[in-house]
């Protein structure tokens, strides 16, 4: 995993639209959030320092995500961390390299994001693409402890996006650090009209995924 020296093009073209987006607000978006504990977690225990990891092996991508996540879950009770501070260019994501951050910030929690599948309706042709962008494929039998990449492989890399609609299904789970269990899993569909970055519609679900944390009592 390497980081490109300068920002790249498509770098700044997602801030820019990063930007776009929110200042449309909800207009135009619809998004779903849902929320389930895992068989046997406490339900009565809140975290307040939690490291944030979009997994993505695209570095500049899932650093934007890390930022906006974590600006929309900190508050005056919880810390949040990003992976990308703690991280070097070169190190990947796995099991190892999360339990080194985790004991070096003493975060009592792991907040992990992927994409699952992305769907989009291009505006020239009506073609259907459900590729992937710079990220893992979505099979959840790749994926170990701590929501982290068993097999480094096969990613997908869709084509420039010109799109009416772009529907993303992601997965965001919280894991406990004393013993690295899974403890919940929200669950996101989201659906942005005339919004021509994925990068983008994938950061629309930053708040709702905080909402739905505090709503269940794990964040303050």
């Amino acid at each position: 995993m390497s980081q490109a020296a300068h920002t790249s093009p498509r770098t700044i073209i997602f801030w820019v639209m990063l930007s776009l987006i929110a200042g449309l607000g909800g207009c135009g978006r619809t998004v779903t959030v849902d929320g389930t504990w895992q068989d046997g977690a406490s339900r009565s225990k809140s975290y307040s320092k939690l490291l944030v990891i979009g997994v993505s092996p695209d570095r500049n991508i899932r650093c934007a995500f890390e930022s906006n996540f974590a600006s929309q879950l900190k508050s005056d009770s919880t810390t949040v961390i990003s992976s990308c501070d703690q991280m070097n260019s070169k190190e990947p994501l796995s099991r190892e390299s999360v339990e080194r951050v985790v004991a070096l910030v003493h975060a009592d929690a792991v907040l992990a994001t992927r994409l699952v599948a992305m769907s989009t309706a291009q505006a020239e042709g009506n073609t259907h693409d459900s590729r992937g962008d710079s990220r893992y494929k979505a099979t959840d039998f790749a994926y170990g402890a701590y929501g982290m990449p068993v097999v480094f492989a096969e990613f997908q890399t869709a084509p420039p996006l010109s799109t009416i609609t772009s529907s993303m299904h992601v997965l965001t789970k919280l894991y406990d650090t004393s013993n690295a269990s899974l403890i919940y899993t929200i669950d996101t569909m989201t659906k942005a009209h005339e919004v021509d970055s994925t990068e983008a519609t994938l950061m629309t679900i930053a708040a709702p995924t905080a909402q739905k944390l505090r709503h269940a009592g794990l964040i303050r």
